[in-house]
Formats: C-alpha cells, sequence, structure tokens
C-alpha cells in the first residue's frame, strides 16, 4: 500500500446535506464539504478534509473522530449542558456515544479520521 497524503486536493469533495429536522431552533443550514481521501479495505476507517459555513446542529457519534481544526472556531456542547470550545490548531476526539450539539460559530475546516466499530 501507499502512502497517502490528505490536503485541500486529495480525493473528490463531496457536498454533505444535513437533515432540517436536526438543525437547531433558528440556525442558518450550512454548507458543508467532505474530501475524503481515505477509506481502509474494511470500510470502518476514513480520513479526510471537512469544512462548514455557520450553523447548529444535534449530532449522535456512532463512530470515534480524531478532529485536528485548522480553521474556524466550534463550539460543542453534550446533552448534559458541558461545552467545549475549539479554533485553529486545536485537537480533539469525538467518542462513540457523544450526544449533543455541534455549532460551526465561524467558517470552519478540519483534517478528520474516523472508525466506525463494529455493532454490537
Amino acid at each position: 500500500p501507499a502512502v497517502v497524503k490528505i490536503d485541500a486536493a486529495s480525493g473528490n469533495e463531496e457536498k454533505l446535506e444535513l437533515d432540517p429536522a436536526g438543525l437547531a431552533a433558528g440556525s442558518p443550514m450550512p454548507e458543508q464539504f467532505v474530501r475524503n481521501a481515505y477509506t481502509d479495505s474494511t470500510g470502518r476507517f476514513f480520513a479526510g478534509l471537512w469544512r462548514s459555513s455557520i450553523g447548529a446542529w444535534r449530532v449522535t457519534y456512532t463512530e470515534n473522530e480524531f478532529c485536528f481544526l485548522t480553521a474556524g472556531r466550534l463550539r460543542i456542547t453534550d446533552d448534559h449542558g458541558r461545552q467545549w470550545t475549539y479554533g485553529p490548531g486545536d485537537t480533539f476526539v469525538m467518542p462513540a456515544g457523544f450526544c449533543g450539539l455541534w455549532e460551526v460559530l465561524e467558517p470552519a475546516q478540519k483534517y478528520y479520521a474516523i472508525y466506525e466499530p463494529p455493532s454490537s
């Protein structure tokens, strides 16, 4: 196998469509794009680049996601009211089982690596 470089030219950029029912009250519909640069042979591990305009929506993670924010600002609030705010250069993990609100406060971009564990 070859080493895979992940950057703004990797893979094909695809527009993501959020379910309007998941938007937070009063949130604009964000425009989101993803460049998935790598998928392993099991189809459970992915890596690439994501970007989004301003907006807020509910999330429920079934996957584990490593995130490295390169632009913008995010606020993540769990269902218990705990909040985390991230800016360029911040790195964090969204664990499987997390439920809450994901808010893009300023247009954002991140590198991601996602592992989707098998269903149990």
